[in-house]
């Protein structure tokens, strides 16, 4: 199907449940271009001005011009606007919805990603599968779990964010979604983590929290 029904679209998108029956589905990805644009950039007003944006190569997806409103962004995702020289990154609200947090010009260019499996390949090489679907070479240790810092221009890992106590991290799933802070223990066994969020101290599963710098 090439939408969705408005009532069924992901809790996470910062759109209301009322309005037009149908809600463009993002192709991979998590959330739709076609919304960010709208909803929460509000660059343009409809789907028509979207896609005159797109015809005319003003928008940047990680780096990479973008051809399709249907295209799926994922956490820390980057988009810029090349006619105003805005730049934003696609975020996580206390709320658990995603928004778009505008940055400067070099943030634009990197992102991080969740490592979700790596492989040893043929001379040796590692390649580490991330959680937004990519899969890079490197010869920087990093291990599953980890975050990797990706840098677009370069198209490789500047360096490997690890999962340890005192980092900093992002719940991304579950119910304390969009939360914040650092990872006070570890807890391998039980596979959890408990994080101290400003004043307060939540439990949470290692596999849905993200480390960041």
């Amino acid at each position: 199907m090439k939408h969705l029904k408005r009532q069924t679209i992901p809790k996470n998108w910062p759109i209301p449940r009322k309005g037009t029956a149908f809600v463009v589905r993002p192709i991979s990805g998590e959330l739709p271009l076609l919304v960010v644009l709208r909803n929460m950039i509000k660059i343009a007003q409809n789907k028509k001005e979207v896609k005159k944006a797109l015809h005319e190569k003003s928008i940047l997806v990680n780096n990479k011009i973008a051809h399709e409103e249907k295209f799926g962004l994922d956490l820390f995702d980057t988009v810029s606007i090349i006619p105003s020289k805005k730049h934003y990154r696609i975020d996580l609200a206390e709320n658990g919805k995603f928004k778009a947090v505008e940055i400067k010009e070099p943030e634009a260019n990197k992102k991080v990603s969740k490592i979700i499996d790596k492989k040893i390949l043929k001379k040796k090489q590692m390649q580490l599968n991330l959680r937004d679907g990519k899969n890079i070479l490197t010869d920087i240790k990093c291990n599953v779990g980890d975050s990797a810092l990706i840098n677009f221009k370069d198209k490789k890992i500047e360096k490997c964010l690890e999962l340890k106590e005192k980092a900093n991290a992002i719940v991304f799933a579950g119910k304390h979604a969009g939360k914040k802070g650092i990872i006070e223990k570890l807890i391998i066994e039980r596979k959890m983590a408990i994080m101290k969020v400003g004043e307060d101290k939540i439990n949470v599963l290692i596999k849905q929290i993200m480390v960041i710098e």
